[in-house]
């Protein structure tokens, strides 16, 4: 009886894990499943701007766009 049960539990698990999320994160409505991607995805459209300002890249170029001596004149 205890090693059935076992087993069943075991066939259970292995199957849950082949099919996916056993209580989906999303409706099924597009139109509302929709609306909650976008709300999630509002996370993930500022990381550029976050990755330039790590950079410095949105910071203005202080190299002078010619050559210079570097000496004392």
């Amino acid at each position: 009886m205890r090693t059935r049960l076992g087993l069943v539990m075991v066939v259970v698990l292995a199957a849950s894990m082949q099919v996916g999320c056993i209580v989906p994160i999303y409706s099924s409505s597009p139109d509302v499943r929709a609306r909650q991607l976008i709300f999630v995805s509002e996370g993930y459209r500022h990381i550029p701007e976050i990755w330039d300002r790590i950079w410095g890249l949105d910071m203005p170029d202080v190299a002078t766009p010619y050559r210079t001596h570097g000496g004392v004149i």
